[in-house]
């Protein structure tokens, strides 16, 4: 959940075709995936069986802001071998948008899981609680969660920092623009509690689900699977705490690949995470993939 534009593999002393082959690399790879991903957003545009139901428009939403972080996340790789540093102000705005989308993805499927777990153990009050309305506005509310982790940080940066600091140019990453030790403490905290209560959540739908009526075998099993795979991509969004340990540990070891390592880390950490949404969640599922196949190849 910790974003951090991979602009510190920049180096000066690699060279120009090793920075136009990473390029290259990360450009082909957001674009094969967003268009998977724009694809399910079509198909799910085009048929009612998709935006009238809960489940449905939540994992769009997951689908939408897996799209918005990895664009903007090669936007800053490509900024940071091309220019290098970029005026605090536009690092601002784009840092501001990826932190927002890369906050949401761990609320959004605790919220999957609570709907499945509703679907499995409360099914009589099922259409009364998730309905279209109530979803959009759980989806308002993790995008105000979001912000309101985020606006602190916002308003401290205001508040301390010279208008000169808006004007100067810097690395495009998180902690050199919210450079604040309050800053820098408050974003592990507030990172730390956010996982532990979508781990708990994820845990006892687990469990309730695990421990309900055997009359509903096969929606059961399909239930237990799919908390599963929210908790594998929980696992996927908490990279960003382990990575940088990885990378010192690698540099330390390898301090002549320097800039190999850290491309390794961004495309693992950054882009190989956003490939699984699309995969465990939209082709496996039966409507989307029978919809899917007359998109997905124009």
């Amino acid at each position: 959940m910790n974003f951090s534009s991979v602009n510190s593999t920049a180096s000066g002393t690699q060279s120009f075709a090793a920075a136009v082959y990473k390029n290259v690399i990360v450009t082909a790879l957001c674009i094969s995936i967003n268009y998977i991903n724009g694809t399910l957003i079509h198909t799910f545009r085009k048929h009612q069986i998709f935006y009238s139901n809960p489940r449905y428009i939540l994992f769009i939403h997951l689908v939408m802001n897996d799209m918005m972080q990895l664009t903007l996340s090669t936007l800053l790789h490509i900024i940071s071998y091309a220019l290098y540093k970029i005026s605090v102000s536009s690092c601002l705005l784009f840092l501001l948008l990826a932190i927002l989308a890369t906050l949401n993805t761990p609320l959004n499927l605790a919220g999957m899981a609570v709907e499945c777990y509703i679907a499995i153990c409360l099914p009589l009050h099922h259409c009364r609680i998730c309905t279209v309305r109530n979803t959009l506005a759980l989806v308002a509310l993790i995008w105000a969660v979001s912000a309101l982790s985020i606006m602190p940080d916002l308003f401290l940066l205001l508040a301390t920092e010279p208008l000169s600091f808006f004007q100067s140019k810097v690395l495009c990453a998180r902690d050199f623009v919210f450079r604040s030790s309050y800053s820098l403490k408050k974003r592990d905290a507030s990172h730390i509690v956010c996982l532990v209560l979508v781990w708990l959540t994820l845990l006892y739908t687990y469990f309730r689900i695990l421990f309900a009526a055997k009359g509903v075998k096969g929606d059961l099993k399909k239930a237990q699977n799919t908390i599963l795979l929210h908790g594998f991509q929980l696992l996927l969004c908490m990279l960003t705490y382990v990575g940088p340990m990885f990378e010192q540990a690698l540099i330390y070891v390898l301090p002549l690949r320097h800039g190999d390592i850290r491309f390794a880390s961004y495309v693992f950490i950054q882009i190989i995470p956003r490939f699984v949404s699309p995969i465990v969640y939209g082709l496996r599922d039966q409507n989307f993939r029978r919809y899917m196949r007359r998109y997905l190849l124009c």
